[in-house]
């Protein structure tokens, strides 16, 4: 817990740091204003508390921090951050506000300001966001306030009770990061992904972490001198730049992990080297001359570094033509280290990378109009609200944020527009979901494939449909339209059995792992793991329903867990493996095959066991079998 006894002067001095950095932005009259809404918001707050016993006037002080150095926000918006919790939390009121600050200022701070009903539409955490969204319609500030705020009560979560911090977390993974994914604010939604990963599944966080930072001692000295390499060819050229090692977050880590279905030791970029440089300021270019006069550079340096290092085949990408939704420039290749191994490099000015960081901002601060951004997001909007059925309005952001469709036909040639990443389920819902309901199998470009096969922009799918066929609870893994959720969903929930405590069919915890439980509407209590896409959902929308639960351990009670296993190949290996499980473990298997090519043996084995606890302890025995390179099993949190 923080220290509680803060003084005076100590808060003066974190207000004075966004005074400082707001000075050359604005006039010195704006400075009277912005020191007067502090000190309206000093005195509001005067007498409360934060849950780490910390003044309030700390939290306020700090999301006028992140708004105005992190952010780069106008004079009001910074105003905003300092009074966003006047209204809210206090007896100070909007029209007050308004007469003291004007407008505009009140303005966003009602935005930000969750109101109070007797009832809401949704939820209440729902109804806030629909809030928030509908003021993009006006204004965009609000909404990066609310980042703000939002970031730093990440910052800070740890002095919160665990539903909370659940609860708290889940809505920042649901909403808040792919919003800032949205908006082009990467290093914002970087740190919100990281922190809401910290708190919603922390043994996997810590596992990912100690990985890392092992990893990187194991890899400094190569890497040191590979960075040293490139110094060296850029000072000999006559180029103020430099190269950098950077990490991947272990929320990245984790996705690369799951996407990839690899342990930690095989995935790949962990880590990727940046060759910074700086060009002279020349007030005289014009943005695309600056951007020219640095391609040109980026260029020069590929064709430098290639000269001393093996540039992987096909590993060249030129991220400046065609740059990411987050405004990132840069070109990326892959270069032969003196250690053998490919190395992830990316080439760019520091300019590029400053740009980055401010995402939807860039324009505005760039002198660009930042006016063709917002109408492209408020089409979304509108195209969202107008698609969306009562009780799928967060499904419906979801899938929007993080928006990129393509076009699919029929037989017949019809278009269907979907979600990128949609599946042959989403087709068959789109299309009529009496057909999705017993969708059987699909024929692809003529090719048969499953239902769950992801789609690819012009493919012409023919639906097979039987009546024997019914919706399984993996499906929902397996959609991206909101109508192909919605009628999953239903069928589910229509099916689901009246039992006072369960386990969810999606993510199957088992005891011993990270696990929260939800209170339905039925009033049954439903466990999860923390990582399961649905409990995410859930906190999202209805957090007051997150709960913490225990699960024992029964020693009566068996889970079947399935672990994949890969190694050498050699005689008895297989027996080898049946009687480590067997004999030596007593566990019970319940399946297993296996295939082997080309030396390499892949195998797939059930079998039974009672905890975490003992599925990890399983693994590291696998690990010890000879041959055994690489051991993983699902529900391990």
């Amino acid at each position: 817990m923080a220290d509680s006894t803060i003084s005076y002067e100590e808060i003066q001095k974190s207000a004075q740091k966004v005074f400082d950095v707001m000075a050359p932005r604005i006039s010195a009259e704006e400075m009277t204003l912005l020191k007067k809404a502090y000190e309206f918001a000093y005195d509001a707050h005067r007498e409360q508390k934060r849950k780490s016993g910390e003044p309030y006037i700390i939290h306020p002080i700090a999301v006028a921090m992140i708004a105005a150095d992190e952010l780069k926000l106008d004079l009001h918006s910074v105003m905003c951050a300092f009074l966003h919790d006047v209204v809210e939390d206090t007896p100070h009121t909007k029209e007050e506000i308004a007469e003291l600050f004007g407008d505009d200022v009140a303005f966003l701070v009602d935005v930000v300001t969750k109101k109070k009903k007797e009832s809401y539409t949704a939820s209440k955490q729902v109804d806030n966001f629909k809030q928030l969204l509908d003021s993009l319609h006006y204004d965009i500030r609000a909404l990066l306030v609310k980042l703000a705020d939002r970031l730093h009560n990440m910052r800070t979560l740890a002095s919160m009770r665990p539903d909370k911090q659940m609860k708290i977390a889940g809505e920042t993974d649901y909403f808040y990061a792919p919003l800032a994914n949205r908006l082009g604010l990467f290093d914002i939604k970087t740190d919100l992904e990281n922190l809401a990963f910290k708190y919603r599944c922390g043994l996997e966080y810590e596992d990912i972490t100690r990985d890392l930072e092992k990893d990187q001692e194991e890899n400094r000295e190569r890497l040191e001198f590979f960075v040293k390499q490139i110094d060296s060819i850029l000072a000999g050229c006559g180029i103020e730049g430099k190269a950098e090692v950077f990490y991947r977050r272990p929320y990245s880590i984790w996705r690369k992990m799951k996407a990839g279905n690899v342990d930690f030791r095989h995935v790949e970029n962990r880590y990727y080297i940046r060759v910074t440089f700086k060009l002279p300021e020349d007030p005289s270019l014009t943005d695309e001359q600056m951007e020219l006069k640095e391609k040109s550079l980026c260029l020069r340096i590929y064709s430098k570094l290639t000269d001393s290092f093996k540039e992987r085949p096909q590993s060249f990408y030129n991220q400046i033509d065609q740059a990411k939704e987050n405004a990132y420039k840069c070109i990326q290749l892959q270069l032969l280290s003196d250690g053998g191994i490919w190395e992830d490099v990316q080439i760019c000015s520091e300019r590029m990378v400053a740009i980055s960081k401010l995402g939807c901002m860039a324009e505005l601060h760039e002198g660009n109009n930042v006016a063709s951004w917002m109408k492209r997001f408020k089409m979304v909007l509108e195209d969202m609200a107008s698609n969306t059925i009562e009780g799928d309005y967060m499904d419906s952001i979801v899938s929007t944020l993080y928006y990129d469709d393509i076009m699919v036909f029929t037989p017949s040639g019809r278009p269907v527009t979907l979600p990128k990443g949609a599946s042959v389920l989403d087709f068959a819902f789109e299309l009529d979901p009496a057909q999705g309901i017993h969708a059987k199998y699909a024929r692809i470009n003529g090719r048969l494939a499953s239902v769950k096969t992801i789609l690819k922009r012009g493919d012409c799918i023919e639906l097979g449909t039987s009546p024997a066929v019914m919706v399984e609870a993996d499906w929902l893994d397996c959609v991206q339209t909101y109508n192909a959720k919605r009628s999953i969903h239903k069928i589910l929930k229509d099916r689901a059995m009246d039992e006072p405590v369960s386990r969810c069919p999606f993510c199957q915890p088992i005891p011993g792992g990270d696990i929260i439980g939800y209170r339905e509407d039925n009033g049954n209590i439903t466990i999860h793991r923390r990582s399961c896409h649905r409990i995410i959902e859930l906190a999202s929308q209805a957090g007051d329903r997150i709960m913490n639960v225990e699960f024992k351990e029964d020693p009566d009670v068996h889970y079947p867990v399935t672990v994949s296993l890969r190694a050498v190949d050699r005689d008895h290996l297989l027996m080898d493996i049946i009687e480590k499980i067997s004999s030596k473990l007593n566990l019970s298997i319940s399946s297993l095959t296996t295939r082997s090519e080309d030396g390499i043996v892949d195998c797939s084995i059930t079998f039974l066991v009672h905890s975490v606890t003992e599925l990890v302890s399983s693994l590291q025995s696998l690990y010890e079998i000879e041959g055994v390179d690489e051991v993983k099993g699902e529900g391990i949190r």
